[in-house]
């Protein structure tokens, strides 16, 4: 299970990772073909317009993420949750995140992401149990 999560962390840091952009190519390939999304603002979105999106940054995203965690939903699912922050403006903004990842044709793909703001006591509480 630990390689399994560390794989699935690899993938998922891909899409954001710190400085670096993820290639157009790369994303229809990490993004499931029906892969949705329900953003940290509430909105949801489809894979075209988070390729879309992803596709016309010109600059990287300033996100790093921590407290990976992994639960088998069966042989060929997982669910991933995590701690990130984004650093882009002068003010960090937290973010629990979910990503429900498949294994299709012996590949990984993301089908379903979730992000909702971490509230400040929740970012508190793991402080105490591990450093950011």
């Amino acid at each position: 299970m630990q390689d399994l999560l560390a794989h699935l962390t690899a993938l998922e840091s891909e899409l954001h990772h710190d400085g670096i952009l993820c290639a157009t190519e790369r994303l229809h390939t990490l993004l499931h073909p029906q892969f949705h999304e329900v953003g940290r603002s509430g909105m949801p979105y489809t894979r075209d317009t988070v390729i879309g999106y992803l596709a016309n940054c010109t600059e990287a995203p300033q996100t790093r993420s921590f407290h990976h965690r992994l639960q088998s939903l069966g042989p060929q699912q997982a669910l991933l949750t995590y701690l990130s922050v984004s650093t882009d403006s002068h003010i960090p903004f937290y973010t629990w995140r979910s990503s429900v990842w498949i294994l299709e044709g012996g590949q990984w793909q993301l089908l379903y992401h979730q992000g909702t703001p971490a509230s400040s006591e929740s970012i508190r509480a793991l402080s105490i149990n591990q450093t950011l």
